[in-house]
């Protein structure tokens, strides 16, 4: 059985990656580069395996892994510093990033100077359709709307707890002054604690409200079952 083991790294860390899996023993499998429809950036995906470490692993359980390194967010006009000089055996892939994708691939050990490929388009991976810029301007408005939806949902809980906070606290001080002094006191600590439990609970809100929906799903189911298991701590 194949698992697949991705590491997504920097890029300014790129070769110091390439260079520890090449003291490891493993060998250059492939790479390959894709455009993110979303915001026009690049991915690259470099594969690897260590034969030794996958015959060894498949003598005991029938399994071996892939290693994957990859490189987000990359710049078209970037500069991607080529791994040839540690695995040769890349220039193939490195020069279609290059002649397809246009990325600006450097210190190629075998550079074709971009006639790997003869094709009729220059950079064809990297021509934008209507269709494709009509979909990545979509995608940027909702999810530019969903943030600022979240942001100004969070702002608001996040006034109102602090708003109640404050009148608890003043309410509670107003009444204080009727009471002896020693009550007085011990009322006051106990709406100062409400008050910043107010706050951390406005705080954790706000959190929240900027999670995607199913992980603060998850993160409140955590913090209710906290909330219980320190209820019954306290009652025991």
């Amino acid at each position: 059985m194949q698992k697949a083991i991705y590491t997504t790294v920097e890029l300014d860390a790129l070769l110091s990656h390439v260079q520890a899996l090449k003291g490891s023993g493993a060998r250059f499998v492939q790479m390959h580069a894709e455009r993110n429809v979303d915001d026009g950036t690049y991915r690259l995906v470099y594969t690897f395996i260590n034969v030794r470490a996958a015959q060894e692993q498949i003598a005991q359980d029938g399994s071996y892994a892939i290693e994957n390194l990859v490189v987000e967010g990359i710049d078209q006009y970037q500069e991607i510093p080529s791994i040839s000089s540690y695995y040769p055996a890349v220039f193939p892939f490195e020069n279609e990033a290059h002649d397809l994708f246009g990325l600006a691939i450097t210190d190629m050990q075998i550079d074709f100077k971009g006639f790997f490929y003869q094709v009729s388009t220059a950079e064809p991976m990297s021509v934008i359709t209507p269709e494709v810029k009509a979909a990545r301007e979509k995608a940027m408005k909702v999810r530019a709307a969903a943030e600022a939806k979240a942001r100004k949902a969070a702002a608001e809980k996040a006034a109102a707890a602090a708003a109640a906070a404050g009148e608890g606290a003043g309410d509670a001080a107003g009444a204080a002054v009727a009471q002896p002094a020693a009550a007085a006191g011990s009322d006051a600590q106990h709406d100062e604690a409400a008050a910043k439990a107010a706050l951390k609970a406005a705080e954790m809100e706000a959190k929240l409200a900027a999670m995607d929906p199913e992980k603060a799903a998850k993160v409140r189911a955590a913090l209710a079952a906290k909330a219980a298991r320190d209820k019954q701590k306290k009652e025991a």
